[in-house]
């Protein structure tokens, strides 16, 4: 006489492991996740927003007027790790000028000063390490501003 295979009852206290453990991973992995993004954040992009909504048309103002002087400006790095900045338009006896700011990860700020060459270009003073950096770049000559946001490559 054969005997019948043993037949599991799915109950409950089944149910309810499957439910806590689907919920528990769901969970970890949401705190997981937001501890990444909170980690990547810099801090406060504004101080009030109020504040900088009421300053935007100010700021596109000013962003027209530096399009509108037709200057341009290409940044690079060079092996010693100093920026230069090869310039098209920009008159004789400008002064350049750049803040730093890492887009992601680390808290890092640099602020670089630059020398004119004797090919027209502009190269910083200061050497700037590798990674990837927000370049905010300044030209200012004949009593205008030139200002311009990018990524450094």
């Amino acid at each position: 006489m054969a005997t019948a295979p043993d037949k599991r009852v799915f109950t409950g206290r089944h149910m309810l492991g499957v439910m806590v453990g689907g919920f528990g991973i769901v969970i970890a992995v949401n705190f997981y996740m937001a501890s990444l993004a909170v980690g990547g954040f810099h801090g406060i992009v504004v101080e009030n927003s109020y504040v900088a909504s009421q300053k935007f048309n100010g700021w596109l103002e000013e962003a027209e007027k530096s399009r509108a002087l037709g200057w341009e400006a290409i940044a690079a790095r060079d092996e010693a790790g100093h920026v230069v900045i090869s310039t098209e338009g920009v008159p004789a006896g400008a002064t350049v000028s750049a803040e730093l700011r890492r887009p992601i990860g680390e808290r890092d700020y640099a602020s670089l000063t630059f020398t004119s060459q004797a090919d027209g270009s502009f190269r910083s003073v200061e050497t700037v390490s590798n990674g990837r950096w927000t370049m905010r770049l300044t030209i200012a000559a004949g009593g205008k501003n030139w200002t311009e946001e990018s990524e450094l490559p």
